[in-house]
């Protein structure tokens, strides 16, 4: 399975941005997947999670009530919908998919990783 992220910006503190993941090489509807972030000099943290079917999800605290998280298994594209953006989300972004079908939390759980992409919120 590859992933590729897309939708990263820059965007002014309380904005929005949609970001997209797309997979190839095999249906990853059997696939739960997952929204991390690494920030300069931190270590990557989870963001959100969803289950193949899109029927369970699970969020960090800190962006609990502003990101949404959603799948569309026709299209094989999962998207991470960020509202209310602040300054403390900027970091890159990155898609994981675990054939376990269960969200994890931890990295090391993820079994196939896309490249980052950038989010920059200005305050």
């Amino acid at each position: 399975v590859q992933l590729q992220a897309s939708g990263g910006g820059l965007v002014q503190a309380g904005g929005s941005l949609r970001l997209s993941c797309v997979a190839s090489g095999r249906s990853s509807s059997s696939y739960a997947m997952g929204w991390f972030r690494q920030a300069p000099g931190k270590e990557r943290e989870y963001v959100a999670g969803i289950t193949g079917s899109g029927s369970g999800t699970y969020y960090s605290d800190s962006v609990k009530g502003r990101f949404a998280i959603s799948r569309d298994n026709a299209k094989n594209t999962v998207y991470l919908q960020m509202n209310s953006l602040k300054a403390e989300d900027t970091a890159d972004y990155y898609c994981a998919a675990n054939r376990r079908n269960y969200i994890f939390q931890r990295s090391a759980q993820y079994d196939y990783w896309g490249q980052g992409t950038q989010v920059t919120v200005s305050s």
